[in-house]
């Protein structure tokens, strides 16, 4: 008997580290999209130099998340997609001096891309919430690096309340992480040093599944 029981706790306790998903009532694979014509999702960077610090937002996020719902660390796969254009730092100069050809240059590459890669170390928060390590390649002006990052992601079942921001089931993802300029081939000298080379990336997104 006391054989039994520790086999039983053997299977269980595998079972929970083999399958780390949502245990909520919802099963398959789901595909949440993250466009959002009410430019309510958004990327925030954040810059710090003696003379100033600057946040600056962009809404013009696209792409798509898919896994199964009950082994979400497993199947996780997708991409989340930022408009260079979108981008906006509360000074139409600098914006201009940001998308330029010489910085960013949003003409020859209009985009900055996160695709994921994998999920690990995984915790269950709440029977709707895991937190864990998100890793992915991180494209900026034309060169991709490896890079990982906190995430939290949130699933909420369709509800009279959910449908006010958006139709289906909705996924919040928060991530933050830090990219340095000149691994990107980016000179902040271009604008004076008025941006730091260290930028701090903010994502808090929801995707939906209609």
């Amino acid at each position: 008997m006391k054989f039994l029981t520790s086999f039983l706790m053997f299977l269980f306790v595998s079972a929970a580290l083999v399958a780390q998903g949502f245990n909520i009532k919802v099963e398959g694979t789901k595909t949440f999209t993250f466009e959002d014509k009410g430019g309510r999702n958004q990327a925030t960077f954040f810059s710090t130099t003696p003379l100033e610090d600057i946040t600056g937002t962009a809404n013009g996020v696209k792409g798509s998340v898919s896994f199964d719902v009950k082994d979400v660390a497993k199947t996780i796969k997708g991409s989340i997609v930022v408009t260079v254009e979108s981008m906006k730092s509360g000074i139409d100069l600098r914006d201009e001096h940001l998308k330029s050809a010489n910085w960013l240059d949003a003409e020859k590459y209009p985009e900055i891309k996160f695709e994921i890669t994998s999920l690990k170390d995984v915790i269950s928060k709440d029977v709707n919430k895991m937190t864990g390590t998100i890793y992915g390649k991180f494209t900026l002006h034309g060169v991709t690096k490896e890079i990982s990052a906190p995430v939290e992601l949130t699933y909420l079942v369709e509800s009279e309340q959910t449908k006010k921001r958006a139709p289906g089931d909705l996924l919040g993802v928060n991530a933050q992480f830090n990219v340095r300029l000149s691994d990107f081939g980016i000179n902040n000298d271009v604008v004076g040093n008025k941006v730091a080379e260290d930028i701090e990336i903010k994502f808090g997104v929801v995707g939906h599944t209609k």
